[in-house]
Parts: structure tokens; sequence; C-alpha cells
């Protein structure tokens, strides 16, 4: 007999609940099975891997995405893939999808993510796991380029799967979708963040700072996400968790 039992996908994201990505993300997900949404109650850029360890997380359900069950969580993106494999769910899911992020996680900057670090927690949980990042800030920006990238790249996930413990860094550029030159899989670019701190003082005269800066290329390469987002293309960069830099430990090996 033909299985018929839709895919179970989990998605989230770092902008919170209310964030238009997430909600252009679970009802693309809808085309391709059941869809669960735990996400932040409040945004959570930067957080990277966090999670909480401090105080209770809560969790509340809610109706903001009709037909699609849906929670809001007080802890970090990383915190909501937890609660959904080990608390929500009644199954491991098939999919989990993160984003979709107001703004680029190219480069170095997946480092940072919360978006990309549900991912990567997705795949430590041997789930094939998406990040999606859109090259526009603005609240209510136009996901069209984002909604075409999914749905070309979530039924090639459900049908093939990925390695175990590689998750995807999907980086989208800013504009509509007729303007998307294509697709293409690369490597992450060498990049940094030249920092700095704006000091300024409060009404008693303590100084307090905001985190600044600019984001610079280390090399000028034609195979990297940088470029081809330059380009005009969305990109795909295969990202593990495993930090191990293999190439160094027979060197290190003889040292010790």
């Amino acid at each position: 007999m033909e299985n018929t039992k839709r895919p179970l996908i989990f998605v989230t994201n770092d902008d919170s609940l209310h964030a238009k990505g997430i909600a252009s993300l679970a009802a693309v997900a809808q085309e391709f099975g059941d869809v669960v949404v735990i996400a932040p109650d409040k945004p959570q850029s930067g957080m990277g891997h966090a999670i909480t360890i401090s105080h209770p997380i809560r969790l509340t359900r809610s109706g903001i995405f009709e037909g699609i069950e849906a929670y809001s969580c007080s802890g970090t993106p990383v915190d909501c893939v937890k609660l959904a494999v080990y608390e929500v769910l009644h199954r491991k899911p098939d999919l989990v999808l993160s984003g979709v992020n107001h703004g680029l996680n190219s480069s170095t900057n997946v480092l940072y993510s919360g978006t990309m670090s549900a991912a990567v927690e997705g795949a430590m949980e041997h789930i094939p796991s998406i990040g999606f990042s859109y090259g526009d800030f603005d609240s209510d920006a136009d996901f069209s380029a984002p909604v075409s990238v999914a749905r070309q790249i979530i039924p090639q996930i459900l049908q093939n799967g990925l390695p175990q413990g590689v998750c995807l860094n999907v980086n989208i550029p800013k504009g509509p979708a007729k303007a998307l030159k294509g697709i293409e899989v690369c490597r992450q670019a060498y990049a940094f963040w030249e920092d700095r701190f704006d000091k300024r003082l409060d009404q008693f005269g303590r100084p307090y700072y905001w985190l600044t800066g600019s984001f610079y290329s280390r090399e000028d390469a034609t195979d990297t996400d940088l470029h081809f987002l330059d380009m005009g293309y969305a990109t795909i960069v295969p990202t593990q968790f495993d930090l191990t830099a293999h190439n160094v430990i027979n060197d290190l090996k003889k040292w010790f």
C-alpha cells in the first residue's frame, strides 16, 4: 500500500513568531507537509547557539497562523528546536526549517546567527535542516524571492535528505523573485566584522555601549557565497557542526 502520510515539518526562526519571514516560510512548508511552528516570543538575533539554563522556558499556544499548530517560546531558537523534538512533536520531524531571517547570514555571520544555530541543532538531532536568510531588514519586505527559493529547495531535501551532521545555509539577495539570477551551491567566504563600540552616557552619567561596525571580505574569490550574492544569485552553503580542523591533527600529534 502506498504511504500517504505527509512529512512533518518543523519551522522556527530568531526574529520572533510575529515576523513576516516566518509566516512566509510556514506557508511554503504547508505545501509539502504538516507544519508545526515554535518561535521566540521576541527577537533573538545574534544569539548563536545559546540555550536557556538560568530560568524557566515558557511555551504559549498561538493562533497566529491559520491551520498551523504554533507556539511562542520565551527561549532561544535552539531552545525552540529542543522543545519541538523532545516535548511538542509526536515524532521526530522529517525536516527543520529556520527563517526566513530578516538579514543575510552569509560568510562568518553563520557563527553568530540564531537562525542558523536552529538549523545546526536540527542537524545535531540527525534531522535534515535548512536555514533561510534574506538580505532585507524591512519588517514588511517583499519575500517573493525567498519563497521561490524555498519552493525549489524543500522538495529536494525531503526527497534526497542530507548527509548526517550537515545542514544548509541558504541566503537570498534583496530584490523581487523576478530579479533572482538563480541558485548557486558554493563555499562560505572568509570575512570579518571590524567592530566598533558607540560609547554613550545615560541620564546618570554612567557609560554604556552600542556594538556597531563594518563587514569586510578578506579574500577576492569567485567561488564564495558573498561573490554570488553580489552577482544576484541565491546561495547554498552546506554547513556542519564539526569544528575540528582535521588537517592539523597529524601535525599536532608530532608535537605531543
